[in-house]
């Protein structure tokens, strides 16, 4: 059995982005969104062009800090589960995680974007909790079917609802 990744959010989390489970890559460094041809760090980084994305030695801790000076927040539907590889459809037996809690540690919460979708299967859940539910086109490298601008028009779209843009 896998286990996920702790939540990276703060109390001024106003917008939860909800993956599946982290890759074997995010796995092995302990990130959100570690492997390097994952667009999720490259999104943001066009959402907010006017502050460089932190690189270099402390690079996560920095970024982690930059995103949620912004009132993003990162979390996966998945606390656990079995699986060989990366791929959502390798995914077996897993454990969901507590929405509610997480609720309560992000009162300034506006809504919950699920990054693709073994994510939003869980959307009906996430729902319950009284915000706005969105499924945002998936950053993986194995959404291959998105270009990277079709992704970044979604992906604004939804922070510029919750004055996540600059």
């Amino acid at each position: 059995m896998l286990t996920g990744l702790a939540p990276l959010v703060s109390s001024r989390t106003r917008v939860l982005i909800l993956g599946s489970f982290p890759g074997v890559a995010s796995l092995a460094a302990q990130q959100y969104y570690g492997h390097p041809q994952n667009q999720f760090w490259r999104i943001l980084q066009a959402i907010w062009s006017s502050s460089t994305i932190p690189v270099g030695a402390d690079s996560y801790q920095n970024r982690s800090a930059w995103l949620l000076d912004r009132g993003l927040g990162l979390w996966d539907v998945y606390a656990a589960c079995e699986r060989e590889g990366s791929l959502d459809s390798r995914i077996r037996h897993p454990v969901v995680n507590d929405f509610a809690k997480m609720q309560r540690q992000c009162p300034a919460l506006e809504a919950i974007a699920h990054n693709g979708g073994e994510s939003f299967k869980h959307a009906r859940y996430t729902a319950l909790l009284g915000r706005p539910v969105y499924k945002l086109p998936s950053t993986s490298p194995a959404n291959a079917s998105w270009s990277f601008e079709r992704k970044l028009a979604a992906w604004r779209d939804v922070f510029e609802k919750h004055g996540l843009t600059e």
